[in-house]
């Protein structure tokens, strides 16, 4: 069952599993040692991350090493772009909005 990725970053400790994991692929028990939490419960966050394809697990001998799977950030990125440019465009609304009331009181 593939999952929506917006609803795996819904989730605070999901989220901070992926920053873990940005800089270099974690093993489940390596994960876990950075929450209070049960590893049963990290396992179940990493399987939910990787239905959404934003983790991918590696075998390496007997240990699994998940990965983060940038493409799939970058559709998060693509899909907050366009709110970045409508935000962008209302700044520049703004500023010029006030630069017009800062020049009529002078």
């Amino acid at each position: 069952m593939r999952r929506d990725i917006f609803q795996a970053i819904a989730d605070p400790t999901r989220r901070a599993i992926i920053v873990l994991i940005a800089s270099q692929p974690m093993t489940p028990n390596a994960i876990a040692e950075h929450f209070d939490t049960t590893r049963q419960a990290v396992s179940k966050h990493l399987r939910l991350l990787a239905e959404c394809e934003l983790v991918i697990p590696e075998h390496s001998g007997r240990e699994i090493y998940y990965r983060l799977e940038i493409t799939k950030m970058k559709e998060i990125d693509q899909w907050l772009d366009q709110f970045k440019k409508l935000w962008e465009s209302r700044f520049n609304e703004l500023d010029n909005v006030l630069l017009t009331i800062k020049n009529e009181q002078k």
